[in-house]
């Protein structure tokens, strides 16, 4: 179900009339351990078993045997400020089921490279450089501001 609302009648023709639901879905690393061929998603509140089935497979062409879905409640908590009691928002998880020949490795986002490193010394060897020529040209300038240079 979509929260946008379209024209029925559009004057002249063609009639254009576009669908575009408020679908969206976000990849989670569930805690505990998984099967390699089971994926976690954060999903709208509005979508169902048969909606995220063929989001994924329409859109990302990914083939999904089964779907679960589950809905967990938000925490109840005590504003800071007022005192009053606060409830965050329901989530909606979705664990989808790849076929038994595939597997899903979560995607490393802080893996570091060597080459990284290297280049990131050298550039701290370069702003090290540049910083001591500043320094050394307003050596003798000291009641000039640093921004004032020749």
């Amino acid at each position: 179900m979509s929260t946008r609302w379209y024209p029925i009648y559009q004057r002249g023709n063609p009639q254009l009339r576009v669908f575009l639901p408020n679908f969206w879905m976000k990849l989670v690393r569930p805690l505990p351990k998984q099967l390699p061929n089971t994926v976690s998603f954060q999903c709208s509140m509005e979508m169902t078993k048969y909606d995220i089935k063929n989001y994924l497979e329409k859109i990302y062409n990914v083939p999904v045997v089964d779907v679960r879905t589950k809905i967990t409640m938000g925490k109840f908590r005590r504003d800071v400020g007022r005192g009053y009691v606060v409830k965050d928002d329901d989530v909606k998880y979705a664990h989808v089921v790849l076929p038994k020949g595939q597997t899903f490795e979560y995607p490393d986002l802080f893996e570091k490279s060597k080459d990284d490193d290297e280049e990131n010394m050298k550039s701290l060897e370069e702003a090290k450089k540049s910083f001591k020529n500043y320094i050394d040209r307003n050596k003798d300038r000291q009641d000039v501001p640093s921004w004032f240079s020749i």
